[in-house]
């Protein structure tokens, strides 16, 4: 019953967002700009049109670009459309000015942010955080990446990571997850990580488990020099690494962090979505996440905050840290607004 609800909850949002995403704003473009109202008839089969294809990419795991294009760029346009819109229907009520002007001025409005999104998404910046503690013998300086959605991002974006990351001096990477999200990536461009001379950690998120032969893909990591901690830990002289793993209930990985916790060293959790802290924050020091791309496409990121209470940024209680990244890289459309790309570069600073 639970599966069939859930199915049932699926299919009936995912219709309700082809129609509000890819059809209703171009309809009201159409009545502004041409004095033209669409018909229902039309309306609803455009609407199954779009429905299908959509409903077939995300079933199928098709590689087939220019779907992937059609649906996951047509998501972001299609957002940036609706809110645009919608501004244009409450000016047009007050009519002051003509449904045509109120037209062309939405047209541009909609390409001049779609076109800043686009540019801003190519863009990652370093975010350096500090923390101090008395657990450590020394001073670490780790770099965190989550997010990165290789398939969705292309070859190019994660030289553009590595690139930066070649400018900070760091003792070790941690990767929270979400690092492939497609299977038309060829792994094999993997190989950029093994001209890193410091370790690698990684842990899976969501979107690993997508992939077609993911268990296959995840062995290959190794050969890339990146360790996937899959709910183990790794000690680091006094700093304890715990890797969660994403495709399990809250309950089994709070048992895994109680399990895996050292008392005496700097216990340290990755864990790709930052649902567990509540339960965890005073046994652990620091834990680090990402998923929630901090919404990615502004205002999305006041719909995020309903079901995710922490959504980025440090957060803290006494002692203990949660660090929840933006991303190093988008997923879906390749579009950024009021929000950032970002590699962390953490600062373990030993106190007395």
């Amino acid at each position: 019953m639970n599966k069939v609800l859930y199915r049932f909850i699926f299919l009936t949002s995912l219709l309700l967002i082809t129609y509000f995403l890819y059809i209703f704003p171009f309809e009201i473009l159409n009545k502004f700009l041409l004095k033209e109202d669409v018909s229902l008839k039309y309306s609803i089969i455009n609407t199954i049109i779009f429905y299908v294809f959509i409903l077939f990419y995300l079933k199928s795991r098709t590689t087939f670009k220019p779907l992937k294009l059609f649906v996951y760029e047509g998501l972001g346009i299609g957002f940036i459309s609706f809110i645009v819109i919608n501004l244009s229907i409450l000016i047009n009520s007050f009519g002051y000015f003509k449904e045509t002007t109120i037209g062309i001025i939405s047209v541009i409005l909609i390409l001049i942010i779609t076109i800043y999104g686009i540019f801003r998404a190519k863009k990652v910046t370093i975010k350096n955080l500090i923390l101090e503690t008395s657990k450590i013998e020394k001073d670490y300086s780790i770099i965190f990446l989550s997010d990165l959605h290789l398939g969705t991002n292309d070859i190019k974006h994660l030289r553009n990571v590595l690139k930066k990351i070649e400018s900070i001096k760091y003792d070790f990477i941690l990767i929270g997850g979400d690092l492939i999200d497609s299977s038309s990536f060829n792994i094999a461009n993997l190989k950029l990580f093994n001209l890193i001379k410091k370790k690698i950690y990684f842990v899976n998120g969501n979107h690993e488990y997508y992939l077609k032969d993911f268990t296959n893909k995840i062995r290959e990591l190794k050969k890339y020099n990146i360790n996937v901690l899959k709910n183990t830990h790794r000690k680091i002289d006094k700093i304890n690494l715990i890797g969660i793993d994403d495709l399990q209930l809250p309950i089994k990985k709070i048992s895994y962090i109680n399990k895996l916790r050292k008392d005496g060293f700097y216990n340290i959790v990755i864990s790709h979505k930052p649902d567990v802290w509540d339960d965890i924050k005073d046994k652990t020091d620091l834990m680090l996440s990402g998923h929630t791309h901090n919404g990615q496409i502004f205002p999305f990121n006041l719909i995020v905050k309903l079901k995710f209470k922490y959504i980025y940024g440090l957060y803290k209680n006494k002692l203990s840290n949660l660090y929840v990244s933006s991303g190093s890289g988008c997923w879906g459309p390749r579009i950024r607004i009021g929000t950032s790309n970002e590699i962390v570069n953490l600062r373990l600073k030993r106190t007395n």
